[in-house]
């Protein structure tokens, strides 16, 4: 478990920024409930906000995410898997491309097609089993979209609702697998294979941003 557990160049829960973030956890607490409290402190930190997304070294690091009140899934997961190392349960991320079906069409509209790619989520070892966890919606946008916050038990897997209010709510197209370390290169690459446009010009305005990491260049 030694590589779930280590403190990385995007993992960094020695910086001081993950001390004054965490400074209301129960570190006294059975490991179960102490991750329960980590998955509900970062799901409702920072809105949720998948329309400023910045895939650079420096956009990455988790320490840097602290400073945000906004931040997107994967942004969310990086936060949360620094801070189950911090307090000593091993984590890795997760990734997926997924389709959204409720309140997604401005999403769409610029990232031009259906599919999520790179989703992120977070898988947590506990009492001897690795327990997926997806600390994505914080319970204010969830109100806004008309949707259950997922919660989360710290035993059994916690993804995205499938249904809601009898509509289909998310899909999982295809999993990328789990890693130790934020996979900048692979993501970078996937993000230009299904969305070349965002690439091929600056797209920086208060409604929607991206930034890249701009040496991955026509992968394949």
């Amino acid at each position: 478990m030694e590589e779930y557990l280590k403190d990385t160049c995007f993992l960094d829960f020695n910086h001081p920024n993950f001390d004054e973030f965490t400074q209301n956890i129960d570190a006294q607490k059975e490991q179960k409930e102490l991750a329960i409290q980590l998955y509900f402190l970062v799901r409702d930190a920072f809105l949720y906000d998948p329309y400023h997304l910045d895939l650079t070294e420096n956009g990455l690091i988790a320490s840097n995410v602290l400073l945000k009140k906004r931040a997107w899934c994967v942004e969310k997961s990086s936060v949360l898997a620094a801070c189950a190392r911090k307090f000593g349960i091993p984590s890795r991320l997760g990734y997926a491309i997924v389709t959204n079906h409720i309140g997604v069409e401005k999403l769409t509209h610029y990232l031009r097609r259906d599919e999520i790619v790179f989703h992120g989520f977070v898988e947590l070892f506990i009492k001897n089993k690795w327990v997926k966890c997806t600390p994505a919606f914080d319970q204010r946008i969830c109100k806004i979209s008309n949707v259950t916050p997922l919660d989360w038990d710290g035993e059994t897997d916690s993804l995205f609702q499938e249904y809601e209010q009898g509509k289909r709510f998310m899909e999982y197209k295809f999993n990328y697998g789990t890693f130790d370390d934020v996979p900048i290169t692979l993501m970078n690459a996937e993000m230009q294979k299904y969305y070349p446009h965002l690439f091929e010009k600056e797209h920086n305005t208060k409604e929607f941003s991206f930034k890249f990491q701009s040496r991955i260049i026509n992968p394949k």
